[in-house]
């Protein structure tokens, strides 16, 4: 069998493997034996072939690493979603909130909502921000 064959097929392999574990390692490492396929299907001998083999692996990795690296340093804050990424946003009172009950409107949708303090009322027409969001009530308290 050709070595560029078996390089052909360790690139199916990995990039298979990369599939089911979903490490991108795995990936990078089928795409340099395909880099190293190309390079035995010139005739290159095989200490060639190991040191392309090297060579595309440590670019790969070379490559993905500052891509990597600004995921890992990401806020965890930047990355909420649901009715947790309202927490912060600004309000618009439609009608008056105490702490039992009233009215927001949270970027085009109509909220419950009650005062974060219990003892402010809000007028309606006041902009307050969303503190937390409790089931479907975001308490809320007034800008300054």
């Amino acid at each position: 069998m050709d070595e560029w064959t078996i390089w052909l097929i360790l690139a199916a392999v990995l990039g298979i493997a990369e599939i089911f574990t979903l490490t991108t390692v795995l990936g990078l490492l089928g795409v340099a034996a395909l880099f190293t396929a190309a390079a035995a299907g010139l005739g290159l001998p095989v200490p060639l072939q190991l040191l392309v083999f090297a060579a595309a692996s440590a670019a790969g990795l070379l490559g993905v690493r500052p891509i990597a690296r600004r995921h890992l340093r990401q806020l965890p804050q930047s990355q909420r979603f649901g009715v947790q990424a309202l927490v912060g946003k600004t309000a618009y009172v439609l009608r008056e909130v105490t702490g039992q009950d009233g009215r927001v409107r949270i970027g085009g949708e109509e909220w419950s909502a009650r005062a974060y303090d219990e003892t402010l009322v809000i007028p309606p027409g006041a902009v307050v921000d969303v503190i937390e969001i409790e089931g479907a009530t975001a308490l809320v308290y007034p800008r300054e």
